[in-house]
């Protein structure tokens, strides 16, 4: 019998078909790894494994079998129909193509590098490859903890993207294109400018979401033109946003108790290709460059940040769900960042001094 004491723990150490088993034994005595070590013996002799059947099942599941059952059990449940069609596209059209043979368990770093390697040769952008890569972490991170393969999942490392490009209207653009908007395509841009409310949202908005007592507008639900209904917005948190004047004057005209607000002139809910439709044909009308729906979502943030709204402010009113995304306003204020500055200037003219380093006048005379 091959048991030893470490340490006050009792262990199995022994050689089976020339490969050396060493396990502690879950009954801390002589006896116990004794007993132990049998056990192991006649499991080796029966299955020619240790492992759990889970474990050895996940020796042969290639990653094809386990991304379709990472989907299923993980991104059906969890995730909104938006982002299920996003990992679903990522899967079929990327990932299973290049990875779906492989065992699970076995696809490394230099794999991963392969596949951005292949996907940038393929002139395929960064924030894709890097979207692609995102889905790849999640799906190899759940395979370790799932299938308790040994080690951790590999690291995968996504690649630089130059900062995203804000596109934004300035204060005569944004007058300009009210002013030649009219009806329901009107109300929805002046909301888009006054809320910096995403596409999803304007077309979701209800009347039963406006607290006309307080002023506000809650943001409580995003349209799914794929699904025809209603769900929560992205980040699955509510906001409220304080109404603009003119906006309020605008919606309050035509109030009601609920529905949507924004209906098209068929009496259906808007959806993307109606709204892009209707937003070219003013962009065309008066000869302004393309822009789409969330230029106003931008447009709404860079003008809180150019009458100086601290970016927290922002933040909150935009709804996003870490600063960083906020700071991209940050370069359109450049009056505030001077204004930051300017409070390292000395006052009245006067050098600052370092009071540590001026000498105390006590010792001075001496």
């Amino acid at each position: 019998m091959a048991v030893r004491k470490i340490r006050h723990t009792w262990w199995v150490d022994f050689r089976f078909n020339d490969t050396r088993y060493r396990k502690r034994s879950p009954e801390n005595s002589r006896t116990g790894a004794q007993a132990y070590e049998l056990v192991l013996r006649q499991r080796l002799a029966r299955d020619k494994t240790l492992d759990s059947p889970e474990k050895t099942a996940a020796k042969t599941y290639s990653f094809e079998e386990f991304a379709w059952r990472w989907f299923e059990e993980y991104a059906v449940p969890s995730n909104k129909n938006s982002e299920q069609r996003r990992k679903r596209y990522a899967l079929k059209a990327s990932l299973i193509p290049f990875f779906g043979r492989m065992a699970v368990n076995k696809i490394g770093v230099h794999d991963i590098e392969r596949y951005k390697a292949k996907l940038t040769k393929n002139g395929l952008a960064a924030k894709t490859v890097n979207n692609n890569l995102t889905v790849l972490r999640k799906c190899l991170g759940a395979a370790h903890e799932w299938l308790q393969l040994e080690g951790t999942p590999p690291k995968i490392v996504r690649l630089k993207c130059a900062p995203p490009r804000t596109d934004y209207l300035d204060e005569e653009e944004a007058k300009l294109i009210l002013t030649h908007s009219h009806g329901v395509i009107g109300e929805l841009i002046l909301t888009a400018l006054r809320t910096g409310m995403r596409q999803g949202e304007l077309k979701g908005l209800q009347w039963s979401s406006i607290n006309w007592r307080n002023r506000l507008i809650v943001v409580r639900h995003s349209r799914n033109d794929y699904t025809k209904e209603l769900e929560t917005p992205k980040n699955n948190k509510e906001r409220s946003i304080p109404f603009a004047d003119d906006l309020y004057q605008t919606l309050e005209k035509r109030k009601r108790k609920e529905g949507y607000v924004f209906l098209d002139v068929d009496g259906e809910p808007f959806n993307h290709k109606r709204l892009s439709r209707r937003l070219a044909n003013i962009c065309k009308l008066l000869s302004m460059r393309k822009i789409g729906w969330h230029t106003f979502r931008h447009t709404f943030a860079s003008h809180l940040a150019m009458r100086g709204v601290p970016l927290n402010a922002v933040q909150i009113l935009m709804g996003h769900s870490t600063i960083a995304m906020t700071a991209r306003y940050a370069h359109v204020a450049p009056s505030t960042l001077r204004a930051a500055i300017d409070v390292l200037e000395p006052s009245f003219g006067q050098p600052v001094v370092n009071q540590r380093s001026e000498p105390d006048q006590r010792y001075a005379a001496q």
